[in-house]
């Protein structure tokens, strides 16, 4: 899957520019935005929590992405297509997909405190579906990789970025046009739920 930077971590981020300690930060701002979110110890409690979200909204097909760049997440992807659950993970496939799906999975790079904004690297076509097409939109962390601010982030971003496509998400998707009532997933996804992963976001490069 393309990306602006193929290995993040070894690539920009630094003691100085990532700080474990702007999470609680972090968290806070980002359910003020109206992001769920959970901090989870490893992939086989992201698993048990992801198949009750599933039962919950009634899920029929999902995308995902970043299978490609963590084996634990592509277990989980193939785990759960081996129970019968509609997973889309190739591009083609996603495309087909999107107009139907119920959730996307995908992934980001690293948390900002100071906003509970998600920095994703959504240079690839399905990243950017995934992450906009269905309703709900669930993103997958390393819960230690957080900035202090937006600033900071540019500084992350800064050491790596050439060209393609990144954003800033914070909360799901909302608008205030019509008669400055505000309304959620207008624009994109309605709901944004964050797993925020302890272990289990190791990379394949790694």
């Amino acid at each position: 899957m393309e990306k602006v930077c193929r290995n993040w971590p070894k690539e920009a981020f630094s003691k100085d520019l990532i700080n474990p300690n702007s999470w609680k930060e972090f968290e806070e701002n980002a359910k003020l935005a109206a992001a769920e979110v959970y901090r989870l110890p490893d992939m086989a409690a992201a698993k048990e929590k992801l198949i009750e979200l599933l039962k919950s909204l009634e899920v029929k097909s999902i995308l995902a992405v970043g299978g490609d760049e963590y084996p634990a997440l592509d277990k989980l992807y193939k785990d759960l297509a081996a129970e019968g659950n509609a997973i889309h993970t190739e591009k083609f496939d996603i495309a087909e997909s999107a107009n139907t799906a119920d959730l996307g999975i995908s992934t980001a790079e690293f948390g900002i405190g100071e906003t509970g904004s998600l920095c994703v690297d959504n240079y690839s076509y399905e990243a950017r579906v995934t992450s906009m097409m269905p309703p709900v939109n669930l993103v997958f962390m390393n819960a230690d990789y957080t900035t202090t601010d937006v600033d900071t982030a540019f500084d992350v971003i800064s050491k790596v970025f050439d060209k393609g496509y990144m954003g800033f998400v914070t909360g799901p998707s909302r608008t205030a046009d019509i008669e400055r009532v505000l309304s959620l997933g207008v624009h994109g996804p309605s709901r944004l739920i964050i797993f925020a992963m302890d272990s289990g976001m190791e990379r394949s490069d790694d």
